[in-house]
């Protein structure tokens, strides 16, 4: 399995990868798939439907599903509207009765009446389902396709996703110098090379990019994610949805600048991953880090790094390609989808990835690396997703927070330890898989138990 880091982190907007990011990519590769099955033919006579099924159709209104659809069937992508204003895009969008794809076919569309949430029907494959229909004035359906959004804002179709071994698809590694797939084999390939983790995953990523090419894209996912962190610590006013939600983020990092003696770490990691999911909960620019619901993580630790530490490029890059190599363990042998998984898979998995990052940073060997992802997941195992009115504000933005903690307690434990110790990654790894298949459907992003029904609004 391969995937590279410029895929693992994707430049969009929030507030979801997979019920935002995702339908939006199978809104848009639809349509292009409707043109060529078209061809020179006029299609004025034809409209478009999308159905919405399982963790799509119950928290969708929340997580801004049925926006994304419209807008990828519009034509657009979620790193393309990153300084675009969103909200006036989609008012026009539910203002239109029909949209004119890449090959200049003119297509009916009314989102309101031609986006489905269905709540009946779950697909047997992935929670995440969508089925597009195109359907003449008959209303019989001359073209359909079947995406799933497995994560990350990664989609398969119905056909892919029956080829698949893991929740991601992936290239195949054959051809990597270091194609580990486990953790274990990881360990011993850097003994045998005497190569960093992120020495491997340059090399294996240097295959496909320039050097660069590679340095360019990650210098922007760093900037762009250091962007996010600065935007939410200094926006104020509430949150969009019915929450009525306050931004903290400012608030906080503002008693921390005025009295920075009396500040931990703690403290500072909190401001700085609630900035970026109060930045994603209002629709606004992300990097997804595995996934949107935890962006804030990995962007908090570094950033910490960098601006209380004195952080270097290298250790930047160091940093994201070592975290990017134990996420794409995670992709390869479970899942990153909070629908598939519960939040273990997402938040869980970025205080993984940065935990393993930040010990690549302060010169942590192999071993430790291996050993500070594993602390960080554990510590996750069994944690649920179920966002009251299916937002991703509670508890995501502080779960966030307490992610960030987790990761940089696990890189610091495992810095001054030895490397050894008692329960392997790849184990904690299959026990979050085996976890996430034994729990609950109430608890996977569908708003149908814990919190989400918990809470009553006043």
């Amino acid at each position: 399995m391969f995937i590279s880091i410029l895929e693992l982190f994707k430049i969009g907007i929030g507030p979801s990868s997979s019920h935002t990011v995702g339908p939006m990519a199978a809104a848009k590769d639809f349509i292009a798939r409707v043109d060529q099955q078209l061809g020179a033919q006029s299609c004025a006579d034809y409209s478009v439907h999308c159905y919405l099924k399982g963790s799509l159709a119950h928290t969708g209104k929340g997580h801004a599903t049925d926006r994304a659809v419209a807008l990828g069937l519009h034509g657009y992508s979620a790193e393309a509207l990153v300084e675009q204003d969103v909200n006036a895009l989609v008012e026009q969008i539910w203002q239109s009765t029909s949209f004119t794809s890449a090959a200049s076919h003119r297509i009916k569309f009314l989102p309101v009446e031609n986006i489905i949430f269905d709540l009946q029907e779950t697909l047997p494959q992935h929670p995440n389902g969508m089925v597009f229909k195109l359907r003449n004035t008959a209303g019989q359906t001359v073209f359909c396709e079947t995406y799933f959004s497995i994560g990350g804002g990664f989609i398969s179709t119905l056909s892919e996703i029956n080829e698949l071994v893991a929740p991601l698809k992936m290239e195949s590694m054959a051809s990597c110098p270091y194609p580990f797939d486990s953790a274990l084999l990881m360990l011993q390939m850097s003994a045998d090379s005497q190569l960093s983790v992120a020495e491997m995953k340059l090399a294996n990523e240097r295959l496909h990019l320039s050097a660069g090419q590679l340095n360019a894209g990650m210098d922007k996912i760093w900037q762009s994610m250091r962007r996010c962190v600065e935007n939410g610590l200094s926006a104020q006013g509430a949150l969009p949805g019915s929450l009525k939600l306050p931004r903290r983020a400012k608030a906080l990092h503002d008693q921390l600048l005025a009295e920075p003696a009396g500040a931990s770490v703690n403290d500072w990691l909190s401001a700085y991953a609630m900035a970026v999911n109060e930045e994603n909960a209002a629709g606004h620019m992300v990097v997804t880090a595995p996934t949107n619901g935890a962006a804030g993580v990995i962007p908090a630790v570094l950033y910490y790094l960098v601006k209380h530490e004195n952080g270097s490029q290298q250790q930047v890059r160091d940093f994201l390609l070592t975290a990017a190599a134990i996420g794409g363990l995670i992709k390869h042998k479970s899942s990153i989808s909070g629908a598939e998984v519960g939040c273990q898979g997402e938040v869980g998995s970025a205080a993984a990835m940065a935990a393993a990052g930040l010990c690549a940073a302060r010169g942590g060997s192999a071993e430790k690396i291996e050993n500070a992802a594993e602390i960080a997941l554990e510590h996750h195992l069994g944690m649920t997703c179920d966002p009251v009115n299916g937002l991703v504000q509670v508890p995501c933005i502080e779960r966030n927070a307490f992610g960030a903690i987790k990761a940089h307690a696990a890189a610091s434990l495992a810095i001054r330890g030895s490397g050894q110790h008692f329960m392997p990654l790849d184990n904690c790894i299959a026990a979050m898989k085996q976890t996430g298949l034994e729990m609950s459907v109430k608890f996977k992003e569908t708003s149908l138990g814990g919190l989400a029904v918990s809470f009553i609004e006043c």
